[in-house]
Parts: C-alpha cells; structure tokens; sequence
C-alpha cells in the first residue's frame, strides 16, 4: 500500500500557503544554475512552468511532441479564466471562489488545494496583463467580467471566445523568451513514452522522435508532467486527436498513483455528433448560457421549425428546475438535464440528440451588434459547422465528454507518489473534485506553473541529495530497451485491424458503460467487454510501416493500447465508489435525479496503485477532511 501523505500544512485555511511558502528549503541562486528540470507538455501548465522555472535560473529542457507549443489543447479552451478580484462589486471573495469550487466539486477536492487555487487566481490576472494578454475591457477601460456556470457572481475574464489562445500566447511569449536566452532547451516532435526512476527517484525520461523514429533518453533533477486529460479514452470528446494519456499512464505504471479516473465531466455546450464519419466533437462556449436559452418542445416528438414552435409549448428546462441559477447550472447538472429531455423523446435534430440554445430574446433586448461583440467567433464557427445561422435560429447543443477530474495523485507540492516526479494542470487530480466549474481549468494550469511549482521543486531539490546521474545510467538504458521492445511488439502483430477501429471500439464501450449515467450491471459488462477487446488488440492490430521513420499508426498504437488499460481502470473505480457525485452519476445512487453521495463511506480520494502486469490493482484511500465547509446536499435550486 501506498503512504498517501498530503504534506497539507497546519494552521488556519487562509494561511497554509503562506507559512509553508515561508517554511520551504530554498536553492540560492548560484546553485540553480547546476540543477535541471524536464517539463513534458507545453501548455498553460508546462509552458508556465518551464519559463518560470527558467526566470529562476534553472535548467530546463521542454518536451512536446507539436512543431510548436502553440499547438497544446489549451487552445481550445474559449469562455473565460476564473479570478476573485470582484471587480464587479457583486459579493465575490477568495472565501466565495473557493467555497463555489468546492460545492461544484460536490465535495470531493482537498480544501487546502481548493483555497490556495483561489488565493492564487487574483495573481494570475495581473500576471497575464502584464504580458499583454488582451483581455476584453469596460467602456471606462477597466477589466469585464462575466458570469459562469456553478456561480452567482461575475468573475471570468475573457478575450471574447479565444480566452485560452489568448492566455497561451502570453505563456508561449515568456517560455520562448527563455528559450532565446538559452535557458530552455526545447524539443519539438518529442512524445515521451516512459519515466526513468533512480533509487526511487524520477530522473528522466525516454522519448521517441515523431520524425525520425529516434528513442532517447533525458536525465534531471525534477521531471514536470504536464501533459493534459485522458478524455480521448472515450473516443469522441471535445479534445484535440493527439491528447492522450501516455505520460501519465507509463508514470503510473512506474508507481505513480493514479487518482479518481472516474471522474469525468461531460460538457453541455456541444454540437451534437452528425454521423459516424466524425472522429471529433466540437465544443460551444459555457460562455453562451449567459444570453442563451436551454430549451426543448414540451411535446414528444415535436419536430416543427423552433420559430414554428410558441412560448407556450416549449419547455425551459433548467430555468424550471434550478431558478437560482437557471441556465448557468453546472456542467454535470446542465448535462444530465438535457440527457433526461432527450430520453424523454423531446430531444431535436437528427436523432432527437439535441436541445436548443437559444438568443432571440437576448438579440431582442441588446440588439444583434451586443450579441456579436460578444461571442461573434463562436456564432461564426457554429456556422461554418453545421451551416445554420445561430442569429436567426437557436443553437442545437448536446452533452460531449470534456475535461477529466481524475489524474496522477499530488500531495500539497505537487508531487506525485514517485518523488521527483511532479505533475501540473489537467494531468493531475488536484482541485477539481467530482466535477469541475467553468473557467477553472485555466486557472489551475496557470496557478501550478506559474505560483506552485517554482516553489516546491525548489524545496524538493534543496530537501534531497541527489546523486550525479546521466543517461548512461544503467535505468535509462533498460527503460530505453523496454520501449524499443514495445515498438517492435506493436509492428510485429501484423494482423487485420486497424489502431482507429479499436479505440472506436473502446470509446462506445466506455460511453454507453462509463459515461453520462453509470450502473453496477453495465460497469460490470464493460470490464469483461474491454479485457476482451485489449486481448485482440495485442492478437489483431495492423501498423504498417517501421519504426524508424514517421510512422503515425505507431504513435497512436501505443496511445490506444494505453486508453485500454486507463478504461479499464476507469471502470473499476466507477464501480469501486458505490455514489453518485459530480460527474460521476451511479443510477442506483440518486434522489430524483440528482445525484446521492454517501460521505460516510466515500468522502476520499481514490488513488490506484498499480501492482504489475495481470495483477488487479490496489486501491488506496486518502481520506478527505473538511474543516471549513460544511458536507451539505448539493443544490442549485
């Protein structure tokens, strides 16, 4: 069993951060220069990290497996980063941040990562301002702010609906500086597929060069995984096709705990899936249910044009319901709102898989112009996609798999159970909980790069003697050898189907078993249908081509035998956590639809261990203390 120790610090919530900043060890500035780190992933996370860890005078080598940082998801992201300055006057506090985090989570994050996320997010907006990141502004020049599912006040900040490029350039700006001052070594068209550990320590890792097929291996001090979710499991999700779960997989196969992988979150604002061609979804901003209107016919099986269809007979669903916050309800809320319309039978578009979002009242009361000012792009790529014209007919949307909650197990540093081996953004399970709020995962990537890990890693290297190690090193060439070994393994199967069909497979496993709703039958199906799938994967896959070259069948060969496992471990722990919270609905576990949980028996993290190839894997239980909130139903009613 693993010693899950948080390292949470004592005394009063608001002042943990600031006394164990004080009480970590420090590495004078002469000294910084002779120790390294590696950061995998050049997101907000990464990129933040590694510029920052460079500002202090670290060597720091960059890994990613794009042309260009500016590639990393993070793009993606559209609505808004989440700040309590209460710039809007409207009751906000770091107190109120933390405390609507913590109830979106329903209940199931660290109260001391949750509040320092909270403290850090007002440094945050000043730190991107001062890099020029083009905030959207007052009249009178001041910064705006909008409102944000899972909140009664307005405190996301946003560049229109380009919020994550916008927050990624000013990342990418500061890491290339550094990257011009030879403080970071960047390395492009680099997918790293395992973790070196020394005498229990993470030193390295192994990678493969996408263009040349080349595997080599990096030594270091501290290694940074920084590399993202694992929606991708599932197939369709709103994430870039390359995002994957390799890095954190081979860490937890190299002892890395891996935490709360059932939670998933499922995003309301989708366009919904329009064949089996598609290999992708597209994501809506949250951003839109601040004008927009969730709806459905109140009849079954109403398909007149939605102009055709009177206020009278359409069915304002999540207003209905949940009137203290109406269209802006959390995610899983919202989610499963729009699911249980669309079971109903008063779902719209092709296959009744929609509702609508709609603005006509918003265009009415502030004009088209406001409405385009405000979220023009986005109306403008829902066009371009499903070619309606959103100004003049509603929106249709439906929830898509999104973000994921679970990731690497942290303590208070960042620090996964491998020491050495730190883990930021969306790879680790930190601060979410069971679902998480809007325009918070922007926040979290940013407040670990650029505000936490400067501090722990420091106190990591200060705090352990490490001996003089390189990649001669008897582990980095065994860890080389074994993925040699992998890649041959995968082209010498040479059977009949492709990487593609089997992670199709996997992903309609996990949606119809592991997804919106849950149960113990259909979990239980899941995990004697993916055993079955992984066994024909490693008896049936085709990749042409060598592994010398590029060669992207291979790349994904290797991401897909990883999703395998990970769904796999998805399913038990779903099945492990006898509740429903969050994301994760357990059918059994409700109250009228909402989800049951049970504090008494699941109130802690689930960190899996894994326990060798064949072998079932260990669950641990970090038990999850609440001093400063109290365990209440979650309600947005």
């Amino acid at each position: 069993m693993l010693d899950l120790n948080a390292k949470i610090p004592s005394g009063p919530l608001q002042e943990k951060w600031d006394q164990h900043r004080f009480s970590m060890k420090l590495v004078n500035p002469a000294n910084k220069r002779r120790h390294s780190v590696i950061v995998v992933g050049a997101g907000l996370a990464g990129a933040s990290a590694a510029a920052t860890m460079s500002e202090l005078g670290y060597k720091v080598s960059c890994f990613v497996y794009h042309d260009t940082p500016r590639r990393a998801h993070s793009i993606a992201a559209q609505g808004g980063i989440n700040a309590a300055k209460n710039y809007q006057n409207d009751g906000d506090s770091i107190r109120r941040l933390f405390y609507d985090t913590i109830k979106g989570g329903d209940f199931r994050a660290r109260e001391a990562n949750v509040y320092r996320l909270a403290q850090l997010s007002v440094n945050i907006i000043d730190q991107c301002v001062a890099q020029g990141v083009p905030f959207a502004r007052e009249y009178g020049g001041l910064l705006a702010n909008r409102s944000f599912g899972g909140a009664q006040v307005s405190r996301t900040f946003y560049a229109r609906g380009q919020t994550g490029q916008q927050l990624l350039l000013g990342a990418y700006s500061a890491l290339e500086r550094q990257v011009s001052l030879k403080g970071v070594e960047m390395h492009t068209f680099e997918e790293m597929l395992d973790v070196v550990v020394v005498d229990g320590h993470a030193r390295g890792i192994v990678t493969r060069n996408l263009l040349t097929g080349k595997i080599t291996s990096h030594a270091a001090d501290a290694v940074v995984l920084a590399t993202g979710g694992y929606g991708n499991v599932f197939y369709l999700s709103t994430n870039a096709m390359l995002s994957n779960t390799t890095a954190t997989w081979r860490a937890y196969k190299k002892g890395a705990a891996f935490a709360n992988p059932c939670y998933t979150q499922i995003h309301p604002t989708c366009i919904p899936v329009s064949g089996d061609h598609q290999s992708k979804l597209t994501l809506m901003s949250e951003s839109l249910r601040n004008d927009g209107r969730v709806w459905v016919p109140i009849k079954r099986g109403d398909n007149r044009e939605p102009s055709a269809i009177p206020e009278a007979e359409r069915d304002y669903f999540l207003e209905r319901k949940y009137p203290s916050f109406g269209n802006l309800a959390p995610r899983d809320i919202s989610s499963r709102a729009a699911k249980e319309a669309c079971d109903d039978g008063r779902g719209v578009g092709p296959g009744g898989l929609g509702v609508y979002l709609d603005f006509a009242d918003a265009i009415k009361r502030l004009g088209k112009n406001t409405i385009a000012e405000r979220y023009g792009n986005l109306f403008d790529m829902y066009q371009r996609i499903t070619d309606e014209n959103p100004y003049e007919r509603p929106m249709r949307i439906y929830p898509a798999v999104h973000y994921t909650m679970g990731g690497l197990w942290v303590d208070y540093n960042l620090m996964s159970s491998i020491p050495g081996l730190h883990v930021a953004g969306e790879a680790n399970f930190s601060d979410h909980g069971a679902n998480r709020l809007g325009a918070s995962a922007l926040m979290q990537g940013l407040a670990d790069g650029y505000f936490v890990l400067p501090y722990t890693i420091g106190d990591y290297i200060a705090g352990t003697k490490l001996a003089k190690v390189d990649n001669t090193h008897a582990e980095f060439k065994a860890a080389e050898e074994s993925v040699r070994a992998q890649t041959k393994r995968f082209l010498d199967i040479k059977g009949k189907r492709s990487v593609d069909s089997f992670h199709k497979e996997l992903g309609k496993i996990m949606w119809e078993y592991c997804g919106m709703a849950r149960t113990k039958e259909g979990l239980t199906k899941a995990l004697e249908l993916i055993p079955a799938l992984k066994a024909e994967f490693w008896s049936n896959l085709n990749v042409p081509g060598s592994g010398d070259n590029l060669n992207q069948a291979l790349e994904n060969a290797g991401r897909v035998a990883d999703f395998i496992e990970l769904g796999e471990l998805m399913c038990r722990d779903a099945l492990a956590r006898e509740e429903s919270c969050g994301g994760h609905f357990r059918v059994e576990y409700q109250d009228a639809g909402e989800a049951k949980r049970n504090d008494d028996d699941f109130a802690y993290v689930a960190a899996w261990e894994f326990a060798g190839e064949g072998n079932a894997p260990i669950l641990n239980k970090e038990p999850l203390v609440y001093e400063n909130v109290h365990l209440s139903t979650r309600s947005y009613k």
